[in-house]
This record gives C-alpha cells, sequence and structure tokens, in this order.
C-alpha cells in the first residue's frame, strides 16, 4: 500500500491511496469461493455451482463490497502509519477501480489542532462570594407563601395587590391596534406586568363597569409602530380577587417536600437548599468566566466535523426544549447558523480542556468524587440508596467523574490565575451571568 499526504489547510489533509491490485483480487476470490459453497442456483447442486457461474452472476457485487471493505481498512491503516488522528470521517474519491489494477482514492478529512497551552499566570479572573443572611431566608419563606396564594373573590373596587381578570382593547385615536386587545387577562396589581401607568389605572375600579386606561408607550417599547405613543384603553373588570397566604404549617411545609415540624426546622431546611443553589450558581458563573478566558488565550482551528456533530446536538436540545419530547419536530428545521457560534465555542473549550488534562495528567480524584455523589443524594429521601446505585453504575459513575475532573481543570488553571475575589449578595449571586461568546477569529483557520 502506497500512502502520500497533502496539507490542504491547517487542518484539512489530504490522502492519496494505492492497493495493490492483487490484495483486492486475492478477497475477491475467496468470496466468490466462499458465495459458491452457500448460494442456490437452478439446475445445480447446492455447493456445486461452477465459480465461473459465480463470477458471472455476483462477481460485480462481491467486488464493490470487498473494495468498500478494503477502503475502510486501508484508511485506518494509514492514518496509523502518517500518525494522524483524524476529527471526523473521511470524504472518498475514487480515482482507479478497475479490475486487474490497483486501487487508489483520495481520502479528504480533518485532524485535531495542535495546541500549545499559553500560560494563565496574567489572567485575571473575578470570583463571586456570598452568604445567606437570615433576611434572605425570611425572604425565601415569603416568596414560597406567595406562590401557594389562594384568592377569594370580592365585590369591593380593586386595590394592590389584588388579581383582577380584564377585557381590554387599545386604541390610538379612534384606530384599534394590533395585539391591543386581551379577553379574560389576569393581571396582579403591583406586579408591574404592564406599561407604565396601566394597573394604577385599575386601582379603585369595580367590576363590569367600563372605565379607560390612558398610557403613553416607553420609547423603547419593542413594538415601532407604538413607541412613545398615547393610546386608551377601553377596559372591564369580570373579577376582582384578593390574595389570601397560607399559614406556616406542617401542611404548608409538607408541600414542598420537607418533613419539618415547625418554623425554624422549615427555614433550616430553605437555607440548605438556597445553599446548594448558591454554590451551584457560583460555581457555574466562575466555570463560565474561566473557560471564556481560556478560550480567548488559546486562539485554535476547530475541526468542521466536531463542529456540525455539536451544532446538531443544541438543535437536538432546542427542539426537546421548546417541542417538547412527545412533539414530531424534526431537528433539522432549524437553520445551522443560529447554533454556530455557541458549537464552534463548546467545541474550542473541549478541545482546549482535553489538553489541559493530559498536558497535566489529571485524574479523577476519588475523594472528590464521592463527596460529589454524597451531596447529589442529599436530596434524596434515601441518600445512602442514590449513592449505592452510582456505584453500582458504571455510566452514571463515569458521568461524576468527569464532572469532577472538569472541576480539577479549573482549579489548576484558577490556582495559576490572578483571583479577585468580590463579596455579593445572595440574589445577585444566583442571577446568571450573560453566556461568553468566543472571539471570532479563535475559530478561524
Amino acid at each position: 500500500m502506497q500512502v502520500s499526504v497533502e496539507t490542504k489547510s491547517a487542518l484539512e489533509r489530504q490522502m492519496t491511496i494505492t492497493i495493490p491490485a492483487d490484495r483486492i483480487d486475492n478477497d475477491v476470490v475467496k468470496q466468490v469461493q466462499q458465495t459458491a459453497r452457500t448460494v442456490r442456483i437452478d439446475g445445480f447442486r447446492p455447493g456445486k455451482v461452477p465459480l465461473k457461474v459465480v463470477q458471472k452472476r455476483y462477481g460485480a457485487g462481491i467486488r464493490q463490497d470487498v473494495v468498500g471493505e478494503i477502503l475502510q481498512q486501508s484508511f485506518y491503516e494509514a492514518v496509523q502509519q502518517e500518525k494522524l488522528i483524524p476529527a471526523g470521517g473521511p470524504s472518498i474519491e475514487m480515482k482507479t477501480d478497475e479490475a486487474g489494477k490497483d486501487v487508489e482514492f483520495i481520502a479528504t478529512f480533518e485532524v485535531y489542532p495542535e495546541i500549545d497551552l499559553a500560560d494563565f499566570s496574567d489572567v485575571e479572573i473575578a470570583k463571586e462570594t456570598s452568604e445567606i443572611s437570615a433576611a434572605d431566608v425570611d425572604q425565601m419563606v415569603e416568596t414560597l407563601r406567595k406562590q401557594q396564594t389562594e384568592w377569594s373573590e370580592v365585590k369591593r373596587a380593586a386595590k394592590d395587590g389584588d388579581k383582577v381578570v380584564l377585557d381590554f382593547e387599545g386604541f390610538i385615536g379612534d384606530e384599534a391596534f394590533e395585539g391591543g386587545k386581551g379577553e379574560g387577562v389576569d393581571l396582579i396589581l403591583g406586579s408591574n406586568s404592564m406599561i407604565p401607568g396601566f394597573e394604577d389605572a385599575v386601582i379603585g375600579k369595580k367590576i363590569a363597569k367600563e372605565f379607560d386606561i390612558k398610557v403613553t408607550f416607553p420609547d423603547d417599547y419593542q413594538a415601532e409602530n407604538l413607541k412613545g405613543k398615547e393610546a386608551v384603553f377601553k377596559a372591564t373588570a369580570k373579577t376582582i380577587s384578593e390574595p389570601t397566604l397560607p399559614e406556616l404549617n406542617e401542611e404548608f411545609f409538607k408541600k414542598f417536600g420537607m418533613d419539618s415540624a415547625d418554623l425554624e426546622s422549615f427555614k433550616t431546611d430553605v437555607e440548605k437548599n438556597m445553599s446548594r443553589e448558591m454554590s451551584q450558581s457560583l460555581k457555574g458563573k466562575l466555570k463560565d468566566q474561566v473557560f471564556a478566558k481560556l478560550v480567548e488565550l488559546n486562539a485554535i482551528a476547530v475541526p468542521t466535523a466536531l463542529v456540525d456533530g455539536e451544532i446538531d446536538n443544541l438543535r437536538k436540545q432546542a427542539v426537546q426544549q421548546y417541542g417538547g419530547q412527545g412533539a414530531n419536530l424534526d431537528f433539522n428545521m432549524l437553520p445551522k447558523e443560529m447554533f454556530t457560534d455557541q458549537a464552534k465555542r463548546r467545541v474550542s473549550v473541549g478541545l482546549l480542556v482535553q489538553e489541559v488534562i493530559k498536558s497535566n495528567e489529571i485524574k479523577a480524584d476519588d475523594e472528590r468524587v464521592r463527596s460529589t455523589i454524597e451531596e447529589m443524594a442529599q436530596t434524596y429521601q434515601d441518600p445512602k440508596e442514590v449513592v449505592d446505585h452510582y456505584y453500582s453504575n458504571d455510566d452514571m459513575l463515569n458521568q461524576v467523574k468527569s464532572l469532577v475532573i472538569e472541576d480539577q481543570v479549573i482549579d489548576h488553571l484558577l490556582s495559576s490565575a490572578k483571583v479577585n475575589e468580590t463579596a455579593v449578595s445572595y440574589e445577585e449571586a444566583i442571577k446568571p451571568a450573560a453566556q461568553p461568546q468566543a472571539e471570532d477569529e479563535a475559530n478561524e483557520e
């Protein structure tokens, strides 16, 4: 077998492979003989069909199968011989494919980029820290109470905090405008879910009596034709309901899956959940920041095959998220361009993280694996059963090991970076950070 390699770009390789004719012919003869022993043809006894008859009837198909199989074998033999690591399957172009002649084909494919990690010591990282106060816990308990609010209809005029079911239609001058009509709309007064002035105008109104709501649309309103315009909504309150917050008792605690006996133990459980959420949020924001810096510092070309694969993953996730698991939607309906930048960044991060792991021989720390599983298990009724289940399932255990290795990569990079800690409130700590975007030039060849 003869092999020659041509570098077409930073990642693309074009390999010309020549396979000796006798390698193809010998395998074809063997397959013809094998077929002759098993094939059934009218006029011949089983196993007694002449080779010439088999060759004439099945020879072309047999040769095609043999060539296809040997092409695949030859490609992988060639990349091993040339010490290349393909980042995806090759595109094959046949140059010569005739019986009795050497077979020649061209395989075009991408390889993984060579990565020389840049020094991380000059990188500055802003690490948020936070603590949960008693006031934070009280506020969360109140939020949970509001989630369980019960509404009772009243006959009085509407006041702040009430829920009003409204019918309305908006006009600019004498013309009704598109999108300005609503029927049976639930509106909680004080929620600020409508444009300024709308909710205030409902306060003091009674049911079944039409009234006007005069407003001015903000200059930055999303609908271009309504920006800065004065409008009047003809509105009628169909029902008015006042809120009743539930009592903080065992019945209320059980609605959140907690067996708390009293308010103090409930607050303790709530604080544990808040702490877990806050820890995950801070950890996630720190990880995103470190990976963004890693990508920014190491501009690498990314293989198209890997990006295309990641785009498909993102499209499938989008269909599942917005279309529902049961919806018969084809993810190919979503344009690839919607996900290209995100896919490139994910591939860049993955390649760089793998290089950090390889360069520093990072392996999952067994103690961290166990502590991670035990922490995850605390949210279940029987934590020990969950821990045992993880350790009896290789796939689940390996998923946790991957997470731990990722954490160890973050720790390794932070150990050489300049880390500036900033204390923030609980609300700020759990607020998602803006998703970092990879620099376009970092992914160009």
